[in-house]
């Protein structure tokens, strides 16, 4: 069974050795997915709605705008890899924290998910590996 891999230019880079998703047969499999932009030079330009200092200490922190850039990646990755939002078929949320950002994300879920509704699960970890509140995790048809 072919296994092809897909990297969207429309999309962060990853932060590690893989690529943005990978399709077998008719099943596409999404890498984490956060909410970095993609920079215009293939880049990644910043984390939306966050602001930081020279310590590293958060001036700034929109959690709706991180919601916002993370659910425009993975249709930016679903849209390179010949798939589309109404294909997803499962969701794996990670969140660094649950209790903050729970609510916040169900709603902004709720409005890009009012039709298609895939499976989902939301989990509280710790960290990511940069400075991003969520991540999530996608599988959809094609």
């Amino acid at each position: 069974m072919s296994q092809d891999r897909i990297n969207a230019s429309g999309a962060p880079k990853p932060v590690g050795a893989y690529p943005h998703a990978r399709q077998v047969g008719n099943l596409l499999f999404l890498s984490g997915v956060g909410p970095r932009t993609a920079g215009s030079d293939g880049t990644d330009s910043k984390v939306p709605g966050l602001e930081v200092n020279a310590n590293g200490h958060f001036v700034n922190f929109d959690f709706e705008a991180q919601c916002h850039s993370v659910f425009q990646n993975v249709r930016a990755v679903l849209e390179a890899s010949g798939s589309k939002w109404e294909n997803l078929v499962d969701v794996t949320v990670f969140l660094v924290d649950m209790k903050r950002d729970f609510l916040t994300f169900n709603k902004i879920y709720a409005e890009y998910f009012s039709e298609v509704q895939p499976c989902r699960t939301t989990v509280e970890i710790n960290a990511l590996p940069t400075p991003i509140a969520i991540e999530l995790k996608c599988m959809a048809t094609i």
